[in-house]
């Protein structure tokens, strides 16, 4: 009797291997996790209440929200960014889920959605808040309430003894400057994927573009691009790093996220360059690529509408290997005081500050360095699922 069950289609098979395993699923949970906790940080650690209510005065306020829209300290960017994901991300989620049946009109409404959301951080301007909350909650009238974040210490905020051990009131301690641990590592967490995330995109664009035509063109470009390519890949890329991090904190630009950004990027586009050239390599011979040139369709349709997409499961695998290398790469050059400069929250500073003595201040040792051994892992652990996951 012939089995008439329906096959298995391969995007199921695909979704069972990457199922299949779990640390490739834990990764991908830990990875979720971690967004969500840096996203919402002013949610979870902040220095200002989320809601007060002054019972003699009868008013309602929200203190935190305005540095929602006008972070202070010298990174605004990348904290106006998280910011505005915390904000636009679960409204276009409520938004997607109401329209879901009519695409045309969910679209625009989220086009909309984005703009709206944006408005309010181009208008607040910064102010400077030097208010004690918690002294001002104290000493408000019977019947009024604050209400605080589980960790009620800003990144910048004096909060107990320098080098404070772990407590009830600092699960993780304070730093050198008696700042909270805790509210550091979640401000932290948003310097390291901020950085790992942006600058292998960075990189992924720039080895994408020159892979991409390296690879379909050839000729004397593509043989003067890959010597250039080896000829900066047999330099010590750290050394390298370094030496491009000096030359741009000469130029006394504030945001030192965004040179980390820039020049963790901008070194390393190498090897993703290979990975697509050598594809390219492979694709352009094959019958639809030739059945495109045949049809008269332009070399930059060719390229990003026919020949991208059948290359782009080796990148999204080198995508994520690739965010692991970028986070150890920012952690050390700011644990050697040459990547995000103080005050502002970095994963690698704080292990700088253990270094005279590691076992004393433990918790300056052993908490960053288990964030990052586990960020770490969780991309390493989600890129092994992904190449399983496209494996045919």
């Amino acid at each position: 009797m012939n089995d008439c069950r329906p096959a298995v289609s391969p995007r199921r098979l695909a979704w069972r291997r990457f199922a299949g395993d779990r640390l490739a699923v834990a990764g991908a949970v830990m990875i979720a996790l971690l967004l969500a906790v840096t996203t919402f940080a002013p949610f979870i650690a902040n220095g200002r209440p989320l809601l007060m209510f002054n019972r003699l005065t009868g008013e309602w306020s929200m203190p935190f929200l305005r540095f929602i829209f006008a972070p202070e300290g010298s990174e605004t960017i990348i904290e106006s960014f998280f910011n505005y994901a915390m904000i636009f991300a679960p409204a276009a989620l409520i938004v997607g889920f109401f329209l879901r049946k009519r695409k045309r009109i969910r679209t625009a409404a989220v086009i909309l959605l984005a703009t709206v959301t944006a408005v309010p951080f181009f208008i607040v301007r910064p102010h400077q808040d030097p208010t004690d909350y918690r002294k001002v909650a104290s000493g408000m009238p019977q019947g009024s309430f604050v209400v605080f974040a589980p960790i009620p210490y800003g990144p910048a905020e004096l909060a107990a003894a320098p080098y404070a051990p772990p407590d009830s009131r600092h699960i993780f301690g304070c730093d050198r400057n008696g700042r909270s641990v805790a509210s550091r590592m979640l401000y932290g967490g948003r310097v390291s994927l901020a950085v790992g995330l942006g600058a292998t995109l960075l990189a992924l664009t720039i080895g994408t573009v020159l892979g991409l035509y390296c690879g379909y063109f050839g000729g004397a470009i593509d043989l003067s691009l890959m010597r250039f390519a080896e000829i900066v890949l047999c330099f010590p890329t750290f050394l390298l790093l370094l030496i491009l991090m000096v030359l741009f904190k000469d130029w006394n630009f504030d945001q030192s996220v965004l040179i980390v950004i820039s020049v963790i990027g901008l070194t390393g586009w190498i090897g993703v360059c290979f990975i697509v050239r050598g594809e390219v390599l492979k694709q352009r011979e094959m019958t639809y690529i030739k059945s495109c040139v045949t049809v008269g369709l332009s070399n930059g349709r060719i390229l990003f509408v026919h020949l991208l997409p059948n290359i782009a499961a080796p990148l999204l695998v080198t995508f994520t290997f690739s965010v692991a290398g970028a986070i150890i790469a920012e952690s050390s050059l700011s644990f050697l005081g040459f990547g995000v400069q103080p005050p502002t929250a970095s994963w690698g500073n704080l292990l700088r500050q253990a270094y005279e003595n590691p076992f004393e201040y433990w918790h300056l040792t052993l908490i960053p360095g288990a964030a990052l051994f586990i960020s770490i892992c969780a991309f390493n652990f989600s890129g092994e699922g992904l190449r399983r996951f496209f494996d045919p």
